[in-house]
């Protein structure tokens, strides 16, 4: 990994903006804005971690730039309650507690829950609403609704002495809500008559042509789902997707169907979001999970988490026959309501085909029109830029080939290409008179969370769990008088994960032995080296005879 390219001290009444997370995957959102001296942070999410971080739980953002600056933070803003947007809040106040959180009631409903479960029992949390204007050090900031996949999402606009920002947040532009509040576009444009100097935009569905498809249309695919249904039927959604699980409520009403949520996460959400009003249960349709042996499995419909199949969530352990109370029959419906995160793909085709094969009819994405997304398409990113008409860019959330395709929607619109920044992580960009400049970068990188530990996991050490993971464990032990220059015993070869008869090893014992030999005749006395003896012989004979890679360990004790 090459040294950063660490950016000059910033000039007075020049505002810095860093990616901390977020711009080259879809996860751990958070940008880092600066202005004489003072900080403020949009957003504190998580990743989530693939199939190549074994054992990690979670993936951080880049906190190190901040984390000696934590008393300049003048604020946290949070945008709206997803886990890539809040996940990571409890981290960051672990490092200062007090620092002050905005956001929306159910985002901050979200976050106090959380932060209770970490045991931060009195954080400093601001309610904003959508005509919200609060004065920080250094920031004048202002919250716009905007309409998304959860209740309550919130676009930020940041006045400084060096410009005015505007930052969408996640968003599309639903004209039909089911909850009736949509992107206010007006105060877009007048924002934009006031003056953009950077728009900072959503670039998630920037590569899908058009319109983004409004939540109500998916309601007769999920009616078909319904009526077809003879036996149990489980839906699986995000644990947030407060409309979601409205639409699952109204249609088990009409079909007379009681309701059970599976998951800690979703049993958590729906408690929120009903008791601040973002969530309608109509009378009687809730059961409790203990109640499902009692009813006909045609009378109920189980609300689950597990739709991105996390190994841990409830839908990936019923499809692995380990939940410890739900069961899947054949001739069972499940109904995955979600889209997939890029990089989940692989994750979800297992849980699909482990239900498949228990005899579940899977219904998804894929073969049917069950789930929208959240996000503005190519159309509304086009109709955004032309009400605006920001003078720079700087695409945002998502992966590089989304940010590179949301920048030419900018330029589409007559944004010059030298007004137009795509970066990722850690670069660093300054807003100064009307101009922006990439003006050099900090670390960003991962911060994982495995078990109790934070950050102290490194990629060297999850390349050695994928070598054990995939490719095996080979020690050898060997026992040596460097004084006398002999071999005092073995070399004794042991293997987990290689291949299931360690007798294939016979033959190179020898060739050990004689090689380990020739370096003690040699003079060769410390250990260490003739670890490396040993390590070199077995890697070339494993490589040649077994075309495979394993981690080796070599010990040599000195007696």
């Amino acid at each position: 990994m090459s040294t950063p390219t660490l950016p000059p001290k910033i000039a007075r009444d020049t505002l810095r903006v860093t990616p901390l997370g977020g711009l080259g995957d879809v996860g751990r959102n958070m940008t880092s804005f600066e202005i004489n001296g003072k900080i403020l942070l949009v957003d504190c999410g998580v990743l989530f971690p693939d199939e190549m971080q074994p054992g990690i739980d979670l993936i951080l953002p880049g906190f190190d730039s901040i984390r000696d600056r934590l008393d300049d933070i003048v604020g946290l803003v949070l945008t709206h309650g997803h886990e890539d947007h809040i996940g990571a809040v409890p981290f960051l106040l672990k490092l200062r507690e007090d620092i002050p959180i905005y956001g929306s009631r159910l985002t901050l409903a979200l976050v106090r829950k959380k932060l209770k479960e970490h045991k931060i029992h009195n954080p400093e949390l601001r309610i904003v609403d959508h005509d919200s204007r609060e004065p920080l050090d250094g920031f004048d900031i202002e919250f716009i609704a905007v309409n998304h996949s959860i209740p309550d999402a919130l676009a930020v606009v940041l006045r400084t002495a060096a410009g005015t920002v505007l930052h969408t947040g996640d968003f599309k532009m639903d004209q039909l809500p089911l909850d009736g509040r949509i992107t206010d576009l007006r105060r877009f444009a007048q924002v934009g008559v006031e003056g953009v100097d950077l728009f900072l935009t959503d670039s998630t569905n920037s590569e899908v042509a058009g319109f983004t498809t409004s939540e109500r249309e998916i309601q007769p695919a999920i009616e078909r789902v319904f009526a077809s249904s003879r036996q149990r039927l489980i839906v699986a959604c995000f644990a947030s997707h407060v409309h979601r699980v409205q639409q699952v409520l109204n249609a088990a009403v009409r079909h007379g169907r009681k309701v059970a949520y599976i998951g800690r996460s979703m049993v958590n959400n729906m408690a929120i979001a009903k008791e601040l009003g973002y969530l309608d249960v109509p009378e009687g349709v809730l059961i409790d999970i203990k109640q499902l042996d009692d009813m006909p499995r045609d009378k109920v419909v189980l609300v689950s988490t597990g739709s991105q199949g996390e190994p841990l969530s409830a839908l990936s352990r019923i499809a692995r026959r380990e939940h410890p109370v739900i069961e899947l029959e054949a001739g069972d419906t499940v109904l995955l309501a979600s889209s997939l995160i890029p990089g989940n793909e692989t994750a979800v085709s297992r849980v699909i085909n482990g239900l498949t094969e228990l005899g579940a009819n899977v219904v998804h994405k894929g073969n049917a029109l069950v789930h929208v997304s959240g996000h503005a398409s190519a159309g509304e990113l086009l109709y955004c830029y032309n009400i605006v008409k920001p003078r720079n860019v700087m695409p945002i959330h998502g992966e590089y080939r989304h940010l590179n395709a949301n920048a030419e929607l900018a330029h589409m619109t007559g944004i010059p290409r030298e007004n137009i920044v795509v970066v990722t992580d850690g670069e660093v960009v300054d807003l100064a008179d009307g101009c922006v400049d990439v003006v050099g970068k900090v670390n960003a990188d991962y911060v994982f969370v495995d078990g109790q530990t934070v950050g102290e996991t490194t990629e060297d050490s999850l390349q050695d769990r994928r070598i054990l993971g995939e490719e095996g464990f080979i020690s050898v032990i060997a026992v040596v008088n460097t004084e006398s220059r002999m071999i005092v015993s073995g070399p004794e070869i042991h293997t987990r994960g290689f291949l299931p008869d360690d007798s294939i090893f016979d033959g190179i014992k020898e060739e050990i032995a004689d090689e380990l030999a020739g370096a003690l005749s040699d003079g060769v006395d410390q250990t260490h080296k003739l670890q490396q003896v040993i390590r070199r012989k077995i890697g070339r004979w494993v490589n040649k005879k077994h075309r495979r890679r394993p981690m080796i360990v070599p010990v040599v004790v000195d007696t």
